[in-house]
């Protein structure tokens, strides 16, 4: 059933699904939890299941022009604290990642695991920034092409033909995001903090599931992160779109990470 509740005089929507032990969804940027309607219905089988919309997104609204990895974390435990959910795994896909990072910083009493879908402990590099400069350039002035332009790219090369009815399904989601929730959230991943050394010696369950060609990104050097770490990284065929290019391989690992 979707539910809302209100954070700073603004809403946030979310979703709940299933009995048991707590997995919270986290979509990433210019989605929203819709994007996980296939992998909730099978963890919710054993498990309650949270999708929330971060701020700016779906049906969440804005709290500002710049929504940091910290506030929207603080909009998913103002859900968690209102269904009196104390502790959590949270899955988190690209920026949904960034968030989860930042809650388990934040919470740490209240996060029992976090699994890193398509997503990246490193902050963003000065090139990166650039990048991120003009695409809230570009959103500003035209959302609706940034999209249907951006989109397609996330996907591998050889999944833009094979995926070409779930393309257009996220860019139909994309588009429901507002100019002003999209720009909040790039400045937001802007400014993001560097995670890789709280990540590795956080005593929280953790996974790592990497696209083998994200244009995003780049496997080795997201590899290299993990060169001497015991964290567990699974690699799967395709791009960054893991739960659509290889859903029938990443269910298994997640109900796996979510059962141990």
């Amino acid at each position: 059933m979707q539910e809302q509740i209100t954070f700073k005089n603004t809403r946030i929507s979310y979703l709940q699904q299933g009995k048991g032990a707590v997995i919270v969804l986290l979509h990433g940027f210019l989605e929203n939890k819709t994007m996980w309607k296939n992998i909730a219905e099978v963890l919710s089988k054993n498990n309650r299941v949270v999708s929330i919309d971060l701020l700016g997104h779906g049906a969440s609204e804005n709290t500002g022009y710049i929504h940091s990895m910290e506030e929207m974390a603080a909009s998913v435990k103002a859900v968690l604290d209102t269904l009196k959910i104390r502790k959590s795994i949270i899955i988190g896909h690209s920026m949904g990642g960034y968030v989860a990072l930042s809650f388990a910083d934040l919470f740490p009493k209240n996060t029992k695991g976090i699994c890193l879908l398509n997503s990246t402990p490193i902050n963003d590099s000065p090139e990166k920034v650039i990048h991120r400069n003009r695409a809230v350039a570009a959103l500003k002035q035209q959302l609706t092409t940034f999209i249907k332009i951006a989109i397609p790219n996330l996907f591998a090369p050889n999944s833009k033909t094979s995926f070409g009815l779930e393309i257009d399904q996220v860019i139909t989601a994309a588009l429901t995001t507002s100019k002003q929730g999209a720009v909040a959230a790039t400045e937001g991943m802007k400014t993001r903090k560097n995670y890789v050394e709280f990540f590795s010696k956080s005593s929280i369950k953790k996974l790592v599931i990497l696209g083998k060609e994200d244009p995003v990104l780049a496997l080795n050097t997201q590899l290299e992160i993990y060169k001497n770490s015991a964290i567990p990284v699974e690699i799967l065929a395709g791009g960054h779109m893991s739960h659509i290019e290889s859903f029938n391989t990443l269910i298994p690992l997640l109900k796996k990470f979510v059962r141990n």
